[in-house]
């Protein structure tokens, strides 16, 4: 795994011995109020009762800390997981109908894979105003999740809240239902890695996704079989940048990346017309395994700059342009 740096030259906004994360800031007079809230959930199963309850009864906090004690509260809070869990993470991502790529693992992985990602890129997890992650468990139901403001949620059940409430205690966190962080008041987002092109050991956020992707086993959490977008509407075939990763069986051979631009009405679509699509190309192999790194739909004015022309028939699902990155 690489490293990831932040922007040195970005400036931490304060307000009192209150510290904002360095990507997310208020843009108007706001006075932060350390602490949390705390609601009861009902569990979510249907009125059926041999319906699944996917989340049980349980308490939910939200918590707002100063930024230089966030990264020691969720270590703390972590600690509540069993050992094996399932992360989450959310990123501001590039698909034009859709602001954010939420990922989660539907396979648990170990609880030391996720916390190894904190020691390599907590500074990007716990800073950046575009990213929001965390991790969850169902027994015992425990829910974890850092969003991209920096506000703690916890959901736990019930045998396990007098635990939560001594670890935000610790902290000198009391229940105030006053609390307020940086989203109380209009504020800005914005990404802190420094990655300058000469020092391509420093990653930027994409490639830590990528990395994410396998070592957290995330999927995207969509509906893979039509193509809506934030509203819910049905966008019917739009255009599709995707960026493809070829590993080869052969472990002599190094790994190497193809951007695919297709139009498809789907995930599930994308997913075959890329498959075929890097295997028949020139310079193509079968004895490459694919994985569709990213796959971001475009409007058609950004399909158009991809493809240099204009597209006929938009409305068919077809590959448009194949083209080896390295």
């Amino acid at each position: 795994m690489g490293q990831s740096h932040l922007d040195t030259s970005i400036e931490r906004a304060s307000v009192g011995s209150f510290d904002f994360p360095l990507g997310v800031y208020p843009v108007e007079p706001l006075e932060p109020k350390p602490g949390y809230v705390m609601d009861f959930e009902p569990a979510d199963g249907g009125e059926d009762p041999g319906d699944w309850e996917e989340w049980p009864d349980r308490y939910v906090f939200d918590v707002v800390i100063t930024a230089g004690r966030l990264r020691a509260l969720c270590r703390t809070l972590f600690a509540l997981l069993p050992g094996r869990v399932y992360p989450i993470l959310d990123v501001l991502g590039n698909d034009a109908y859709r602001e954010v790529d939420p990922y989660i693992a539907y396979d648990p992985v170990g609880i030391e894979r996720f916390l190894d990602v904190l020691h390599d890129h907590g500074a990007w997890l716990f800073e950046d105003g575009l990213v929001g992650f965390g991790a969850m468990s169902d027994s015992p139901f425990v829910y974890v999740y850092l969003d991209e403001h920096k506000i703690v949620t916890i959901r736990v059940e019930a045998e396990l809240k007098e635990a939560v409430e001594q670890a935000l205690a610790a902290f000198d966190l009391t229940l105030n239902p006053d609390a307020t962080g940086v989203d109380g008041a209009s504020h800005e987002h914005r990404g802190v890695l420094m990655c300058p092109p000469d020092q391509p050991e420093m990653m930027t956020a994409e490639e830590i996704v990528e990395d994410l992707q396998d070592l957290w086993r995330l999927e995207l959490n969509v509906d893979r079989a039509e193509n809506r977008d934030d509203a819910g509407r049905d966008l019917g075939a739009t255009g599709w940048r995707c960026l493809v990763r070829r590993t080869p069986e052969d472990e002599d051979r190094e790994e190497r990346y193809a951007e695919v631009v297709l139009t498809a009405g789907s995930l599930d679509e994308v997913e075959q017309l890329v498959f075929d699509a890097v295997d028949q190309a020139p310079g193509g192999s079968e004895d490459e395994d694919t994985v569709i790194v990213f796959a971001d739909r475009t409007t058609p004015e950004q399909l158009r700059e991809l493809l240099e022309e204009a597209v006929e028939d938009p409305d068919v699902s077809r590959v448009r342009s194949v083209r080896w990155l390295t």
